[in-house]
């Protein structure tokens, strides 16, 4: 064999996992797509510089029949035609996959991306947590004794699984002597141990599909997902997946997207703050009209956000597939009453809008929030699973609607600033130390929570933002203090020897990241060079 792993012995169900049928398959899909893989990433910052030339972007001449053909996705198989409330979360550790299952949501985002710190071990122990999940043999008994098992007096949640994006790396897998692809290991392990596993229990080996910029890499999954079906013997059309559009180039190619899965396709998916960040890459150095205000006053009623929901759920219901709403990140407090009032709140109002706007089901970041989301989409679905019925002949979206930035408003804060390092700083050294979903003030915080933290402070540097609430303006110098002043805050809230193991790598990191001159694409990407684990 050609593939080559490096694996601690102390890795439980690692032998099982990557046991040599399983890695020959992993083998099998990098020689087939690695290099495409890899010319199709080299295409990103080709077609970036363009657009940040340009000042704008435009839907595809080259695909207009696409739009304007008369086409529909594959009938959604029946574990998918009801997905009102999907519940997401990493699939390690176990007892949060459990939990995760056990929710009451109807489908579960088995994450091993953004909401997921991945090291080797992590990465393992999510396939066996789903490979047992498949089985019903999950279980988990915490070292204080308790037991927690899967529910057997309710449907357990259908897992979707998302594996991480094109651009990652697994340093762990080697193929002919070139690093591993994060998207292929992680796709190439689940569906070798689960998906016969699945189909025997009426689901099916189905895929959340994250970080796409363009209708061609949809078309490389697609070709994956039928090399996958045919190396296992499994019918074609099997494979089913649900496109995050979480980058600008993708919300201009969301039919041509499904249009090259086709026959794999599910939906699309909202995802807000990646989104956002995407924006700010893409035009970082495209003028003033790109600055967004502050992410915590950008809301899913902006313009730009409604021209995008709005298009995600006309283009989805035209063609058959269904349209998912953005996650509600709230944590519930168990201290304070008043905070979850108010936010659950703000919750029933943000699922009511994706009902009423047309969204077959949304996400939550709780078990405690599946019975709000729940009551919101029973309110306009009544007995029906999904309303791709509903129909958007209203919608009208054009190029600058989707990129009408000013929309947005223009609150620029220092407070927010600070806010900023604060997140960032704390989430990159949870995740260094293992962990990616984390709640931070009642919010569970994840990689895009980061990324687009970082990118908004590199950006108002940039551009010499002057803040609304001091008229001071964005420096090196003065980020530079407000970060240590963040990083004494977190020292004051960690205990000494975990703020320097882990806070203090990642406030280097953050540091990096917002005060360099050019801009890095992806901080996870830098991350995880620092990961104990990732090599």
């Amino acid at each position: 064999m050609s593939i080559t792993h490096n694996t601690p012995d102390n890795i439980p169900a690692a032998n099982e996992i990557l046991s040599s049928d399983a890695l020959a398959f992993v083998e099998a899909l990098h020689e087939k797509f690695a290099d495409r893989r890899e010319e199709l990433l080299g295409k990103r910052e080709t077609a970036r510089a363009k657009a940040a030339e340009s000042g704008t972007m435009d839907f595809l001449p080259e695909t207009r029949e696409v739009r304007e053909g008369d086409w529909k996705v594959a009938p959604a198989p029946a574990a998918l035609q009801d997905r009102r409330v999907e519940m997401t979360g990493p699939a390690s550790p176990a007892k949060m996959a459990i939990n995760a299952l056990n929710s009451g949501a109807k489908v579960w985002l088995a994450d091993l991306e953004d909401a997921a710190s991945p090291s080797w071990a992590n990465q393992v122990d999510a396939i066996a947590n789903l490979r047992d999940a498949a089985r019903g043999t999950l279980g988990f008994t915490s070292p204080e004794g308790k037991e927690y098992k899967l529910r057997e007096d309710v449907p357990l949640a259908v897992v979707v699984m998302r594996p991480r994006g094109w651009h990652l790396p697994e340093y762990n897998i080697t193929v002919n002597g070139k690093t591993g692809s994060g998207s292929l290991t992680d796709f190439g392990l689940h569906f070798f141990h689960t998906a016969k596993q699945l189909i025997e229990n009426g689901q099916g080996p189905y895929y959340y599909l994250p970080k796409m910029e363009s209708y061609l890499e949809a078309r490389l999954w697609n070709d994956v997902f039928t090399f996958a079906e045919d190396y296992l013997g499994i019918e074609h059309g099997t494979v089913r997946a649900t496109v995050l559009i979480e980058t600008i180039p993708a919300a201009f190619q969301m039919d041509e997207i499904l249009y090259e899965l086709r026959d794999h396709a599910s939906g699309l998916n909202a995802g807000r703050w990646d989104y956002l960040f995407s924006i700010i890459k893409y035009f970082r150095d495209a003028g003033e009209k790109f600055i967004l205000a502050d992410r915590s006053a950008v809301t899913m009623t902006a313009p730009l956000m409604r021209a995008y929901t709005d298009l995600l759920v006309q283009t989805c219901h035209k063609r058959g597939a269904f349209a998912m709403g953005g996650m509600a990140a709230f944590i519930p407090s168990r201290k304070d009453e008043e905070v979850n009032r108010a936010a659950f709140e703000k919750v029933r109002n943000d699922k009511t809008r994706e009902a009423n706007d047309g969204f077959d089901g949304s996400w939550v970041a709780h078990p405690d929030l599946v019975p709000v989301c729940q009551e919101v989409f029973d309110g306009v679905l009544d007995e029906k699973p999904n309303q791709v019925d509903h129909q958007r002949p209203d919608v009208d979206v054009t190029a600058e609607m989707l990129l009408d930035v000013p929309s947005a408003g223009d609150q620029r804060t220092e407070k927010e600033l600070n806010a900023n390092l604060y997140v960032a700083i704390r989430y990159v050294a949870v995740w260094l130390s293992g962990s990616g979903a984390v709640a931070i003030h009642n919010l569970m915080e994840d990689a895009a929570t980061a990324e687009i933290s970082r990118s908004q402070i590199w950006q108002q540097i940039k551009n010499g933002v002057v803040y609304t609430d001091t008229d001071n303006t964005a420096t090196r110098e003065l980020v530079s203090d407000a970060l240590d002043t963040q990083l004494e805050v977190l020292r004051g809230e960690i205990d000494q020897e975990n703020y320097e193991k882990w806070f203090v790598p990642a406030g280097r990191l953050i540091s990096n990241m917002v005060l360099r001159e050019d801009y890095p694409a992806f901080l996870t990407l830098s991350a995880y060079d620092l990961m104990e684990g990732s090599k």
